[in-house]
């Protein structure tokens, strides 16, 4: 586990590997593999644009033309707040390379940086993100590790073409649901890991100067 800092608040991480039925894990597979394509299609509409007009889209724009416009298959393959934080990184991505173009006229970076590219490598997968607002904790039998856990939904596209709306992780139990920021599905070594990000409460410490060494 670790700790970072966001604008004025904490938050910690912490993984746990999912080990669930083959089924599941081909679902994890797909929701990942969508989002990897769908962040290709954002990086794509953004380098075209930045060709054609010299600018870049912000997010709101990305999600009303991918989502809205074009009804982009990867994007209706997604649960919306997932589909969303994909592009949302897409956006990002190209705000600080702004950012950086910006540093290099001015003389602040010795090299140009580069235009963000597509995303690459074999494996096809990407993480995706679920935020905490989108997830629940549930199911009927506490001590069965399938029937109990953490719920992402999948969206109206997956149930309907797999005839499913959810599927359950395990989520630790040193967690508090409530503290729960954003859920990560991370693919690495051919396995999945749930990341889960979760608000941390600072503890003020006062120092008595008079106990010190020196």
């Amino acid at each position: 586990m670790y700790q970072t800092l966001k604008g004025r608040s904490m938050y910690g991480t912490q993984q746990v590997l999912i080990k669930k039925p083959k089924e599941v894990i081909a679902v994890l597979e797909y929701i990942c593999s969508e989002a990897k394509k769908l962040t290709n299609c954002g990086i794509y509409y953004s380098r075209q644009l930045f060709f054609k007009t010299g600018k870049f889209p912000n997010r709101a724009k990305l999600h009303k033309e991918l989502g809205t416009k074009q009804k982009n298959s990867h994007y209706q393959a997604l649960y919306s707040d997932v589909a969303q934080q994909a592009l949302t990184t897409v956006a990002e991505s190209f705000k600080s390379y702004r950012g950086l173009i910006s540093l290099w006229r001015k003389g602040e970076l010795p090299n140009k940086p580069l235009l963000p590219n597509y995303l690459k490598g074999r494996s096809g997968l990407v993480l995706a993100t679920f935020p905490g607002r989108a997830v629940k904790l549930g199911g009927k039998n506490k001590g069965k590790e399938h029937e109990f856990g953490i719920r992402l939904p999948l969206g109206s596209k997956v149930k309907t073409w797999f005839g499913i709306s959810e599927i359950r992780i395990p989520f630790p139990s040193n967690l508090d649901i409530s503290n729960i920021v954003e859920v990560r599905i991370l693919p690495r070594n051919r396995c999945f890991y749930a990341e889960f990000v979760y608000k941390v409460n600072p503890q003020k410490v006062k120092l008595d100067s008079s106990l010190g060494l020196g």
